[in-house]
């Protein structure tokens, strides 16, 4: 720090060191030229010390050598000249410092502007490198464009143009020249060369839609065949659009042109393979409509497995019912296979495009079967927050199956009767009447008759569903269908479980044929399940422990004296629940919490059975 300090003080004193110097080298030659009787002049010495001074100085340094000067010569070489003539020649020296001060300003300026005008050219000349080197990267960028331009189209066999009316002259893109067969010798640059290859069947029809795209200012397309020098003949799509002026007169036509001979040709030929294809799948879909009916009628209907005559007489049903739209009532044990009786009878109909919905009667707390099946208003009941629509309103058009119908109770039967009669509803707790255009298949495993003369079931209801009848035999009825029913079911679930099995075991074969299948088909279905998945190799089996003996004779039919057998136990049961809880049917003494069931269909019970509750309540003391 000291060290640069010190080097500033010399810089500042230097210029102070060249006046002194300078002065001093005036005094020595004037003395030197007095030594050698020369001819001097103070003056003129002492003011090219002050312009030395001023000039690399400055102005502090040159008044210095000013005041030295003046000194030096008013006591030294002219002490003796008059008063007048010494402020003269003082006079003389100062006006010459002020000159050269003003000329050492001048300089300065001059200096600065030349420095600032350096600046500004060097400034220009860098701005003008970098423009020059960016033009050149724009020149390298667009050439590079121009040649992927040209490769694409060189690739998609298109050409760009440019056509000027005035004066006829086209602009085309190298592509033009492969595309329509130019060779180097050929002026491409007419439109009379273009209008030349055009087909002469097309080429009235080109000129026409150019000249029409001319007059009305429009964009156009157009396609046309072109003839090649060597007779080929090439697909042209092109587009064409006016660049137009201030004024709105067009200044030239611009476009593409598109061989689209390579397309056409694949368009065709995909176009004949279409037209093959839709041959080959009319004649797949006669063969396999064909081959549908033979399946059917061999051994499977609608996923209905079996060729026993029982079975057929079945399926002759649906198919003479499916057609029409009357009501079907199905009957059989349960796991018979009922629902896919009414699923067969619904595709099969013309209604198979439509909703199929399904309804178990008997799964539905009978409080609220009304509600499941015709839909409830808002606030209908405790827990309708909105309103829900019905198994019937969702069925319209369609087919609804009501499984286990006879579980309904009474005054469900009843609204179940006026849409079979009369094709209306209303939703529960609501007012307005509904119509509904829907097929009704019911299905029952109890004897509905016996029903009606217990009373549980109404006699009209039945009647209207009972319009075309349909038994499915048990499983039992129809043996030489258990063989093609396991093979079925093993093949489904090995495939379903991932295993691979080849031949079912004979004895189990043997064993399924004897047994009589008291669940029918869906104790046969779980059995086989149970079974693939056990099974550890190629050969089904099925354990004889799982097939008892207890249920080897068939199983006894329901007659009218076992039916009423079963409702004199009912009533007494009632009756008795009725006088140990002294006539009170609710509560948690109350007969229906004795028996384990509803209040409801408790009291509907004691309705149907006719019994008097109030003769159990105690009288009054």
């Amino acid at each position: 720090m000291n060290r640069g300090m010190a080097r500033s003080d010399v810089a500042r004193a230097m210029p102070y060191g060249l006046a002194l110097v300078s002065v001093t080298s005036a005094l020595l030659l004037e003395l030197l030229f007095s030594h050698f009787h020369l001819p001097h002049a103070f003056a003129a010495f002492a003011l090219s010390a002050i312009a030395i001074t001023f000039w690399y100085g400055g102005t502090k340094p040159g008044i210095v050598a000013v005041l030295l000067a003046i000194i030096i010569r008013n006591y030294l070489f002219e002490a003796e000249i008059p008063t007048v003539a010494r402020v003269l020649y003082d006079l003389v020296f100062v006006i010459f410092a002020v000159l050269m001060s003003w000329l050492k300003r001048r300089r300065i300026e001059l200096e600065e502007k030349v420095a600032e005008r350096t600046a500004e050219l060097t400034k220009a000349n860098e701005e003008l490198k970098n423009e020059i080197a960016e033009r050149k990267k724009a020149d390298e960028r667009l050439r590079r464009s121009e040649a992927s331009l040209l490769e694409g189209q060189r690739l998609v066999h298109m050409f760009s143009w440019a056509h000027n009316p005035a004066t006829g002259q086209m602009t085309s893109s190298p592509e033009v020249r492969r595309i329509f067969g130019a060779g180097p010798e050929e002026d491409v640059s007419t439109a009379e060369f273009f209008l030349g290859r055009i087909h002469p069947e097309d080429r009235p029809a080109a000129e026409c839609e150019f000249a029409e795209a001319g007059l009305e200012k429009a964009s156009y397309e157009s396609d046309y065949r072109i003839i090649l020098p060597d007779g080929s003949i090439k697909n042209i799509h092109m587009i064409g659009h006016p660049v137009l002026n201030e004024s709105g007169h067009i200044v030239e036509f611009v476009g593409t042109a598109m061989d689209v001979t390579e397309p056409r040709r694949a368009r065709a030929e995909l176009e004949t393979a279409f037209e093959e294809i839709k041959k080959l799948k009319d004649q797949l879909h006669d063969e396999n409509v064909a081959l549908r009916e033979h399946i059917d009628q061999a051994f499977m209907f609608e996923e209905i497995v079996g060729s026993s005559p029982p079975l057929q007489t079945v399926v002759s049903k649906i198919l003479k019912v499916a057609p029409t739209d009357s009501t079907v009532l199905i009957s059989g044990e349960t796991g018979t296979g009922k629902e896919l009786i009414a699923r067969a009878i619904h595709r099969r109909s013309q209604r198979s495009s439509r909703a199929f919905i399904g309804v178990n009667c008997a799964s539905i707390p009978s409080t609220l079967i009304a509600s499941e099946l015709f839909g409830h208003e808002k606030g209908a009941f405790t827990g309708a927050l909105q309103r829900q629509q019905g198994r019937f309103e969702l069925a319209h058009s369609g087919t609804i199956f009501l499984d286990e119908v006879g579980e309904l109770p009474v005054e469900t039967q009843i609204a179940l009767l006026r849409v079979l009669q009369e094709h209306q509803f209303e939703r529960v707790g609501g007012a307005r009447v509904l119509t509904t255009d829907v097929r009704v298949i019911a299905a029952t495993n109890r004897d509905l008759r016996a029903d009606i003369t217990s009373g549980t079931f109404r006699a009209d209801l039945f009647y209207r569903l009972n319009v075309f009848p349909i038994e499915v035999p048990p499983l039992r009825q129809r043996k030489e269908d258990i063989p093609m029913l396991v093979e079925y079911f093993v093949k489904r679930y090995a495939e379903k479980a991932g295993k691979q099995i080849y031949k079912v075991d004979k004895n189990t074969m043997e064993l399924c044929q004897t047994y009589p299948w008291p669940g029918n088909i869906r104790e046969l279905q779980n059995i086989i399940e149970r079974s693939v998945i056990l099974c550890s190799g190629d050969t089904f089996g099925i354990d004889d422990a799982w097939l008892t003996t207890e249920a080897q004779s068939s199983r006894p039919e329901l007659s009218a004296p076992l039916a009423e057998t079963l409702q004199t136990q009912e009533k007494e049961i009632i009756e008795a629940a009725l006088a140990a809880s002294r006539g009170r049917v609710a509560g948690p003494n109350g007969a229906a919490a004795k028996l384990g069931i509803p209040r409801s269909t408790l009291d509907s019970k004691i309705k149907q059975l006719k019994i008097q509750k109030y003769k159990y309540t105690p009288g009054p003391q």
